[in-house]
């Protein structure tokens, strides 16, 4: 039995969520999301939760049933707080700011590399070198962290490179030098 599946999604006072058939609607202070769940799961709501079953034992229902709790819990939080990834640039000349709504990134490239966010996701740079990707989704606000982090990933011998914040480089030694 899944363990994330059985648990149940508290909902915050200022969240309202709407189910009609398999698609779940979810309204709080940040915005609204909606997500069309697989018939294999059903979303029961009760007095501020909500809980995630599965309709049969089939495989398919088993595998999706911990995946839809866990895509309606992240819509519920994204709603009522919001998602927030953040990336630090770290070399020498490497650079980032926002012109409008674009991210300007100069990492070392012959011309600066432009990211425009889709709607709904914000970006923000601080001290030049930290970038902050927020937003209602989840799933959006994760690949826009991860497209800007494509753009340069961190090399392993000096370590330059744009990185999630708190993510560790394993570091190489160069050469050998001649004897």
């Amino acid at each position: 039995m899944s363990r994330i599946g059985k648990r149940p999604i508290p909902v915050p006072n200022n969240v309202t969520v709407t189910i009609t058939n398999q698609q779940v609607a979810v309204k709080g202070p940040k915005g609204e999301l909606s997500r069309v769940l697989p018939n294999e799961v059903e979303v029961l709501q009760e007095e501020g939760t909500l809980l995630v079953n599965r309709r049969n034992e089939s495989r398919a229902a088993r595998q999706r049933h911990g995946l839809c709790r866990t895509l309606v819990a992240n819509m519920v939080e994204g709603v009522s707080q919001g998602f927030q990834r953040r990336l630090e640039i770290q070399g020498v000349g490497y650079r980032a700011q926002v012109q409008g709504r674009n991210l300007v990134l100069s990492v070392g490239y012959s011309h600066p590399v432009q990211i425009e966010p889709p709607e709904g996701v914000q970006l923000a740079v601080e001290n030049n070198t930290n970038v902050i990707v927020s937003g209602i989704n989840k799933e959006i606000v994760g690949n826009i962290a991860a497209r800007i982090r494509s753009v340069r990933p961190p090399e392993p011998y000096k370590g330059k490179g744009i990185r999630y914040a708190g993510e560790v480089v394993r570091r190489k030694a160069g050469k050998a030098g001649k004897k």
